[in-house]
């Protein structure tokens, strides 16, 4: 057992010295870079599809697509108009440092741009790994249980941003809003919430202000 946690710690270790690579690769080239996690078919893709079609005439997008297998997601975010690089990682639960390291020497983000990191789907794993980027972003539908960040403390209480998606299905299905909202907060105090649908486009505006917000802090952070 001791063995097991040892090579747990050198694997997690390794990763972060990676991460923190990543991490002054983008600070020297003012990019916000955000990793994007939920359970399967939660909607990050249809959340990063609207954004990019939102956004395309305002922001430089770039996206890193995470997933076991097929080239799928990579493909919708092309077609919705952001380079992105697909990453498949085979049996693995989770993206790490070096996968994401490789996607951006492809990727080649542009100065002042944002980079998308798609993980895999999965509330476990992801939550263990930094990649470099500057904050997690957790997104929870309204088609799954509000427990999740009871059942999944460790990845809410990494999380800065809590999107509460596909609020436009809230009058067809038994969801409580604030009982989800209070879960989080009971894991991680801190978490902002912002509940949208990426389908209807409701509630995206808090989310575009929070990125054109944190935009203007990775700029005023390199010249700091």
């Amino acid at each position: 057992m001791d063995a097991v946690v040892e090579l747990e710690m050198r694997i997690l270790a390794k990763n972060d010295a990676l991460a923190a690579k990543n991490r002054a690769w983008f600070a020297g080239r003012e990019i916000l870079a955000l990793n994007l996690v939920s359970s399967p078919g939660a909607g990050k893709t249809t959340l990063l599809e609207r954004t990019i079609r939102d956004l395309c005439g305002e922001l430089k997008l770039y996206v890193i697509e995470g997933d076991q297998a097929t080239a799928n997601d990579g493909e919708r975010i092309r077609a919705a108009g952001a380079p992105a690089v697909q990453v498949n990682t085979g049996t693995g639960c989770h993206l790490e440092a070096d996968m994401v390291a490789r996607g951006l020497s492809q990727l080649k983000p542009a100065l002042g741009s944002v980079v998308m990191i798609e993980n895999v789907g999965n509330l476990v794993c992801p939550a263990m790994f930094d990649l470099g980027e500057r904050a997690k972003v957790v997104i929870l539908s309204v088609t799954e249980g509000e427990d999740k960040p009871l059942k999944y403390p460790h990845m809410f209480r990494a999380a800065e941003i809590m999107i509460l998606n596909k609020t436009d299905l809230l009058p067809h299905v038994d969801f409580d809003v604030s009982r989800a909202v209070a879960n989080a907060r009971e894991v991680n105090p801190d978490i902002r919430v912002f509940q949208v649908s990426a389908r209807s486009g409701d509630g995206l505006q808090s989310w575009y202000g929070w990125l054109r917000s944190e935009i203007g802090k990775s700029r005023e952070a390199a010249f700091a």
